[in-house]
């Protein structure tokens, strides 16, 4: 494992074992046992799509790691003027230990990593959210104690977050179940790696894909750059694609809910079942420092 650039390219051991250290420095650093495991390493983080959680779990990971990380904003790097990915992969390498991209295009990422000499980490792109969906994993086995034989259910739009969830649920043994208006599907790459297990399904009905279900995932109707598609996908998704006590009811009991954050209240879930399950999804939050110091470690340590 030299990136961290889509799920599609992680085994299932490599998930296990960066599950399995995410645990690891989880407990470490609730007990306040140092683990500067990237002393004197420096992350580089790129960001062209502005971000909360992302920053802040990837600044303090690094410092919790005894590293430091630099924040490189898009208008303040050449690459925001022009500059060739292919040059910015190149150069960066010489000063940094690892890159942390926060953008639109996967193309970018795999350039990034095509052309550069150092780790590089996808934090989010319009095909795919790892680094997220390792936190969620790790939220759902902290709470079930397993993922082999759990299904997952995913209400919403087939954006990065589906495709994601979908790679990441299948190759830790969970069945997947995904509800998504017709025109609003997965990418086409994830649903031919997905087909053939046997474990997945495709559905437009979200009482059908959340029947029996162990943990339910949602999120926004219009993610970040679909801004002027909000009003027509409202159309399209409303009263349909919920996370609501209806559909909870279909589920198994004890069901969780997860939400990568942040959330349209009275849109893809209701306030009640938002706050209903809120220790759960800010958990997962949480997780997303512990995940991303695992891959942090894993990659860049010596």
């Amino acid at each position: 494992m030299k990136h961290l650039l889509k799920m599609l390219d992680l085994t299932s051991n490599d998930i296990t074992n960066l599950l399995n250290l995410a645990d690891q420095l989880k407990y470490e650093n609730k007990h306040n046992i140092t683990h500067h495991y990237l002393k004197g390493k420096t992350l580089g983080m790129i960001f062209q799509k502005s971000s909360t959680r992302t920053r802040v779990s990837f600044e303090t990971g690094m410092y919790q790691l005894g590293g430091y990380a630099l924040f490189l904003s898009s208008n303040d790097l050449q690459i925001g003027r022009g500059e060739p990915v292919e040059d910015t992969a190149r150069v960066l390498s010489r000063y940094l230990d690892g890159i942390m991209i926060r953008t639109f295009e996967q193309k970018e990422v795999e350039t990034l990593a095509e052309y550069g000499s150092i780790p590089i980490i996808n934090g989010l792109t319009d095909f795919c959210h790892p680094c997220q969906v390792l936190a969620d994993l790790l939220t759902v086995r902290e709470y079930k104690g397993r993922l082999d034989g759990l299904k997952m259910c995913y209400i919403g739009d087939g954006n990065n977050m589906a495709n994601s969830l979908i790679v990441g649920g299948l190759k830790t043994g969970m069945k997947v179940a995904v509800a998504c208006p017709e025109n609003y599907q997965p990418d086409q790459q994830v649903l031919d790696f997905a087909n053939p297990t046997g474990k997945f399904e495709l559905l437009t009905d979200p009482l059908q894909a959340a029947a029996g279900a162990d943990v339910i995932f949602t999120d926004v109707w219009a993610s970040m750059g679909q801004e002027g598609e909000a009003a027509e996908r409202r159309k399209v998704f409303e009263g349909i694609y919920q996370v609501n006590d209806k559909i909870l009811e279909a589920a198994n009991e004890g069901c969780m809910v997860q939400h990568c954050l942040p959330a349209h209240r009275g849109e893809e879930i209701t306030a009640e079942v938002f706050e209903a399950h809120a220790k759960e999804i800010f958990d997962e939050a949480e997780n997303r420092l512990h995940a991303q110091k695992a891959v942090m470690a894993t990659l860049m340590k010596d």
